[in-house]
């Protein structure tokens, strides 16, 4: 089937298999990388990306199914002139991330849930992330780049 979602602010239309999952048209049509496969199984929230402004775990949604909407991937954050988004900045300044693999989609949950909640408190960031996991950090310093990113005082 032929399938056209607006990826990044730009369409990307390709004839699919009705079965491919969204995480493999980012990644294998659309090339875009950064949105990782980790477990197939909604567990892990590595491929979380935006369809149409809400978080979704990629690899469990199909392609067909975002047929005519718009997905945002932790590339379309970064603007035109390659400065990075305010959550983006907060992961690296924070030091939010270590080995690498659960930021893209750590930093779109995180997107979602300021939008939701531009304020939260430390526990309603473990809280709004619960399903996204990683594997390295122990979270302290993702919760803090949360924080930064919405304006507050990180407490150390």
């Amino acid at each position: 089937m032929k399938v056209t979602i607006e990826v990044n602010g730009g369409p990307v239309s390709a004839e699919v298999e009705d079965r491919t999952l969204l995480v493999h048209y980012i990644r294998e049509t659309a090339g875009l990388t950064a949105t990782n496969v980790g477990c197939d199984t909604t567990s892990c929230g590595a491929c979380t990306v935006l369809l149409d402004g809400e978080s979704v775990k990629s690899c469990t949604v199909l392609a067909a199914q975002a047929d005519g909407h718009a997905v945002t991937t932790v590339e379309g954050l970064t603007g035109q002139d390659g400065e990075l988004h305010p959550v983006q900045r907060a992961f690296r300044e924070q030091h939010g991330l270590q080995c690498g693999f659960c930021t893209p989609g750590m930093i779109m949950a995180t997107v979602s849930l300021l939008e939701h909640n531009p304020k939260p408190t430390r526990a309603e960031v473990r809280e709004g992330l619960e399903g996204n996991l990683c594997r390295c950090t122990g979270y302290h310093n993702i919760v803090s780049a949360v924080v930064d990113a919405s304006g507050q005082e990180v407490a150390r």
